[in-house]
């Protein structure tokens, strides 16, 4: 987890919002930190569960993005929470418009993802790009608080409120970027469904970045 990413939840995560309330972090498993022990300590909330694909550390329970309304249920969450997950997903707009269905009316949002120009990264997928321009269209049922750009790399910040007014948002209309297709599209995209030689060049820049090592020609890697 990016030092920004932490900062950006201590500055802006109000306690009230938590206490005695119940929170899901959806992609919750230990990678290099994680905010949860910050909100469990100081904002003392009724219950917080962490879901994620695989299991581990802060996984309470092993579930996919894709099915928690119909695990959970609509509007069973005060606050939902995704940090560095977003862009690893097949489908956004599935998990999306769970995360908006799963939240309760006057609940919050809190989502960091990555932006064009980070490298890829398959964890063990990479596929979505975001901006600011894309969050402000797809959250535009939602009411903005906090949409900044992350300053340690490239990547944006989101905290927003759900409202009970708010006309849904039809995602089916936003064609974001693809880093396995290297543009925008509305359709999501498999590695298998790209050139070989392009396939080859992104898994390579997986395993460099894994590893922490220089990557090759950033034009390769976006």
């Amino acid at each position: 987890m990016h030092v920004s990413v932490m900062e950006f939840f201590i500055e802006n995560i109000d306690c009230a919002e938590f206490e005695g309330k119940r929170v899901l972090e959806i992609g919750s498993r230990y990678v290099n930190g994680s905010v949860r022990p910050l909100i469990e300590r100081f904002c003392k909330p009724r219950e917080y569960i962490g879901i994620d694909i695989e299991p581990g550390r802060y996984v309470d329970i092993v579930l996919p993005a894709e099915e928690i309304v119909n695990f959970f249920g609509p509007e069973a969450f005060d606050v939902v929470i995704s940090t560095e997950t977003l862009e690893h997903v097949f489908d956004w707009r599935i998990v999306i418009d769970n995360m908006k269905k799963i939240l309760k009316y006057g609940g919050f949002l809190y989502i960091t993802t990555r932006s064009y120009g980070f490298p890829y990264h398959a964890y063990p997928y990479d596929f979505w790009r975001f901006e600011v321009a894309d969050m402000i269209r797809i959250f535009k049922d939602f009411r903005m608080i906090q949409l900044i750009r992350d300053w340690e790399a490239p990547g944006i910040f989101l905290k927003a409120m759900k409202l009970r007014t708010g006309k849904p948002v039809d995602l089916n209309s936003i064609a974001l970027y693809n880093i396995v297709l290297g543009g925008r599209t509305k359709k999501p995209v498999k590695l298998s469904d790209i050139p070989l030689a392009r396939r080859l060049i992104l898994q390579f820049c997986s395993s460099r970045f894994k590893r922490f090592m220089p990557l090759p020609s950033r034009r390769h890697c976006i």
